[in-house]
């Protein structure tokens, strides 16, 4: 998750406004900086890796000259954190700069093209690209505009940018499609933004863009176009929020904003699919699996579990980085030891890889490009969650689980479970509509001083998730279970005091967990269900349902089903005057053992 900026100012340089734009993004995660700004002598571009204020006192970025420009704070997605993979990218002859927040999904394709037409290309992103494909239609004869609406037209995927050319001064252009861009108007100046927050110091008054719509700034206003080209009436608002809500994108926390940003995070991870067929095809013949992972890492590996023996037929382990030492001695070259790390710098994780490096195969599934498990892993999936600010993982949780069910189709060459998983990011929608209902249910057992989660298959993983997210940000105690297991002891803790939450989705598993919750209920507990809406006798068996759509089959459950108990466990957090963007004792990223 990127962030640009633009400006065109009256009488004031832009460099330091821009500067100022970007600090204010630092929230959205980063590793590098650069800004772009055009005078009399052309286009000039600073940048480089490292926090933003290293940056500015190295390079003097706030000392470059001219009253327009463009800015960039990048979470690296293509290409490790360098000074040549900074924002903002250019053309062959410098003369068109861009910046550029999302994913451009066939960017290769594109730049071997370019490549055998003499373009040369200076960084391994895929930003760089748009620059390319400007330059070539503008060299065509085409004027900036067009030249950059025939660019838009060969990239596939989600992205918003801004462009400069020294040819055309005066203007910034660019467009929006599934990624956040709004324009400001200020007094006789114009903005840009991938989020609010960046601009709320220069102006309140915000255009908010849709996707497919162009604009163009200039020193005399701003003009915004449908895909058609036709000029758009476009409202201004007025924003009252504070720069803290305004980074919260108008949630209360963290956390419920990347709650809700779960299925872009699915839909970028999707695109990773050809990259995770890559890997794939470079893997030698493999009898065993072994997942390593922490947390909620280690849950998103027991649906790694169900999976690759259910889909794939190879036996697959799943053990915690913190007691690999004492299983590795099992390994050997046939095996494929897949580590998942959020950061790719926990701890344990990274001493666990270092032993499996000498015995096996090794696969890290990593949010952060760059780390450390991906120059140490044989193969590295990347995740497209962007930065996690709440301590709880909620979308680098969904991520890492959308990795390992491509993996898993990938491997197994399932084409029906690739179109299944499409699905995804429209039943996650309609689950968070819903939310409403779950701050009811919130409201009602927030005073409850133990929970169980419950699920068999599929909906196991599921349960443990849901009652690590209770621990972590309610401070209730909750235990999740394999549904069969109660009668081996946990039953005898089950009472009216103690509410059950049932993962029953459709399936094979239905049945019989539907028998475990009858069995709680004879035990006196109150059952939260989670089913399929047409699920009637579910319905009658629970106090409280939360419902998703039938189409939702067992296989692809954990994806959607862990959303509302996300939602449960947020809301009782600030029911019970917690915090639950920094619960007490955690930290994001756990780099000690």
């Amino acid at each position: 998750m990127c962030g640009i900026v633009g400006c065109i100012l009256k009488d004031n340089q832009a460099a330091p406004v821009l500067l100022d734009c970007v600090k204010r993004l630092e929230y959205r995660g980063y590793d590098s900086v650069g800004i772009a700004t055009y005078s009399s002598s052309g286009i000039k571009i600073k940048k480089d890796k490292g926090k933003i204020d290293e940056v500015i006192n190295q390079l003097h970025l706030d000392e470059l000259s001219g009253e327009m420009g463009i800015g960039h704070v990048r979470w690296a997605t293509h290409g490790l954190p360098t000074q040549e993979n900074s924002h903002p990218h250019t053309d062959c002859d410098g003369k068109i700069a861009v910046v550029h927040n999302g994913i451009i999904e066939n960017y290769k394709e594109l730049r071997d093209q370019l490549e055998r037409k003499g373009h040369h290309f200076t960084s391994q992103t895929d930003t760089e690209i748009i620059a390319h494909l400007i330059e070539k239609y503008h060299k065509q004869g085409l004027g900036l505009e067009e030249a950059m609406n025939q660019a838009i037209s060969k990239l596939h995927g989600s992205y918003a940018f801004a462009v400069i050319s020294a040819d055309e001064p005066g203007k910034i252009m660019g467009v929006r499609k599934e990624s956040p861009l709004i324009l400001g108007v200020g007094d006789d100046e114009y903005f840009l933004a991938s989020d609010a927050p960046a601009i709320l110091q220069h102006t309140r008054k915000i255009i908010y863009l849709a996707d497919h719509e162009t604009f163009i700034i200039g020193s005399d206003g701003i003009t915004v176009k449908d895909a058609d080209g036709k000029i758009l009436e476009k409202k201004v608002e007025n924003i009252k929020w504070t720069p803290e809500m305004a980074q919260k994108g108008g949630y209360d926390h963290f956390m419920l904003k990347e709650i809700h940003e779960q299925p872009d995070a699915v839909k970028n991870t999707l695109f990773e699919v050809s990259e995770i067929e890559k890997v794939v095809s470079n893997f030698p013949e493999f009898k065993r699996i072994t997942f390593v992972a922490c947390g909620t890492s280690y849950h998103a590996s027991m649906v790694g579990k169900y999976l690759f023996e259910g889909l794939l037929g190879l036996p697959t382990d799943v053990i915690l980085a913190s007691e690999f030492e004492f299983a590795a001695s099992a390994l050997d070259p046939e095996s494929l030891v897949i580590f998942i790390s959020q950061s790719g710098e926990t701890a344990d994780t990274l001493k666990a890889l270092r032993i499996a490096n000498k015995k096996a195969e090794t696969l890290a599934i990593v949010n952060v490009l760059g780390s450390t498990a991906t120059r140490e892993a044989d193969h590295v999936i990347f995740t497209r969650a962007g930065p996690e600010i709440g301590v709880a993982a909620t979308k680098t949780y969904i991520s890492q689980l959308t990795s390992i069910y491509l993996l898993a189709a990938c491997m197994g060459q399932d084409k029906e479970l690739l179109d299944q998983l499409q699905h995804v990011p429209d039943w996650m929608e309609e689950t968070l509509s819903h939310e409403d209902e779950i701050l009811t249910m919130a409201h009602k057992y927030k005073e409850a001083y133990d929970f169980f989660f419950i699920g068999r298959g599929f909906s196991y993983p599921t349960a443990m998730e849901g009652a690590l997210k209770l621990k972590e940000i309610t401070y209730i105690h909750g235990e999740g279970y394999a549904a069969g297991e109660l009668k081996h002891g946990p039953l005898a803790l089950i009472d009216d005091e103690v509410p059950v939450v049932a993962v029953v989705p459709p399936g094979k598993s239905h049945d019989r967990t539907l028998s475990n919750v009858e069995e709680v209920k004879a035990r006196g507990a109150r059952v939260i269900a989670l089913g399929s809406s047409d699920d009637d006798v579910l319905k009658f068996e629970a106090q409280d349902m939360i419902e998703f759509s039938p189409k939702i089959n067992e296989l692809l459950s954990p994806l959607v089903y862990v959303v509302p108990l996300q939602l449960l466990s947020y809301h009782m957090s600030v029911a019970r005057g917690i915090d639950p963007d920094k619960p007490k004792n955690l930290a994001k990223c756990v780099t000690v053992e």
